[in-house]
C-alpha cells in the first residue's frame, strides 16, 4: 500500500499502510518519525487486551476459553485494508474469523509464542480525518455479541525542547517524571483531555476512552495512549478484568488531535 496524503489547508497527514506516520502543521511536526530513538513505529492499536501476558504464559481468559495474546494484542500483528480515501479522509479495516492463527512478529526473541489467537470474529475499521479544528482518528469495532475487549490506540509524538509537560486534571507532568515510571506506563485514570504543551502545544481529546497512559524512555518523544483500561492495576493472569463486553452494532471510540 502506497503512501497516502491528507491536506487541509496548512494540514498535511501521511499514513502508511494504517499507520499515521506524520502529522504536519504550517510546517511543524507532531509525530515522532521512525528511526529517530525511541520508539520503532509512529502509532498502533491495542487490541483486543491491553499490556503484556509473559507472566501469565501468554494467555487470557475468555468465556470461550484461553486465548493466546502477546502484548497489547494480535490487532497490530494484522493488515489494514484500505476501504475509502478523499483529499482529507482514509478509511482502513481489519477483520479477523476465530480462532485464524496470527504470526507474532515478537516470536522468538521476545517471545515463546510463535502464533497469536482469538475466539471471536470482530471487524475493526479506522478513520483517519482532517477537519477544520485539526486531526480526528475513530475507531469501530464490531464482533460478536459477549465478546471481551480492551482498546487502546498508541500514538508517539516528537519533542523539541526540554521545557516539555502533559496537563492534565490540574496537573503538569515532565517527560523526566513519566520516563521514571518505566515500562509500566504512567495513568491518568479518569481522563479524557490533556494538552502536550512544547514548542507548539496540542491537545488530545477522546470519546469512548475511560484514560490515558504515558510512556516513554527518551526525552526527544512521548506515547499518550487513551485507554479503556489500565493494564498494571491487576496481575497478568488476572487480566480479563478490565474487559468490556461487547453488544450489538458498532462500538466507537475517537480522539481528536487540536494544534493549540
Amino acid at each position: 500500500m502506497a503512501i497516502l496524503t491528507l491536506k487541509k489547508e496548512d494540514q498535511i497527514v501521511s499514513i502508511d499502510g494504517g499507520e499515521l506516520i506524520s502529522y504536519r502543521v504550517s510546517g511543524h511536526e507532531f509525530i515522532h518519525q521512525k528511526g529517530e530513538p525511541g520508539w520503532r513505529n509512529s502509532d498502533t492499536e491495542m487490541f483486543p487486551i491491553i499490556g503484556p501476558t509473559n507472566e501469565a504464559g501468554f494467555r487470557v481468559q475468555t468465556p470461550r476459553g484461553p486465548a493466546v495474546q502477546d502484548q497489547h494484542g494480535l490487532l497490530r500483528e494484522m493488515t489494514y485494508a484500505l476501504l475509502e480515501q478523499t483529499g482529507t479522509k482514509a478509511v482502513f479495516q481489519k477483520q479477523y474469523k476465530a480462532e485464524t492463527p496470527v504470526k507474532n512478529a515478537k516470536y522468538p526473541k521476545k517471545s515463546t509464542e510463535e502464533w497469536l489467537s482469538w475466539p471471536y470474529d470482530f471487524t475493526f475499521t479506522k478513520t483517519v480525518q482532517l477537519t477544520k479544528e485539526g486531526l480526528e482518528v475513530v475507531f469501530g469495532i464490531a464482533g460478536a455479541e459477549g465478546m471481551p475487549f480492551m482498546l487502546g490506540y498508541h500514538p508517539a509524538f516528537a519533542l523539541y525542547d526540554k521545557e516539555v509537560a502533559i496537563v492534565a486534571n490540574g496537573l503538569e507532568i515532565s517527560i523526566p517524571e513519566v520516563m521514571a515510571v518505566g515500562s509500566r506506563a504512567m495513568p491518568l485514570l479518569d481522563t479524557q483531555s490533556i494538552l502536550l504543551k512544547g514548542k507548539r502545544n496540542l491537545r488530545l481529546t477522546t470519546t469512548g476512552f475511560s484514560h490515558f497512559m504515558l510512556w516513554t524512555e527518551v526525552a526527544n518523544m512521548v506515547c499518550l495512549e487513551p485507554i479503556t483500561f489500565y493494564p498494571y492495576a491487576v496481575a497478568q493472569d488476572q487480566l480479563h478484568q478490565g474487559f468490556d463486553l461487547f453488544e450489538k452494532g458498532v462500538r466507537e471510540y475517537g480522539i481528536q488531535l487540536t494544534p493549540a
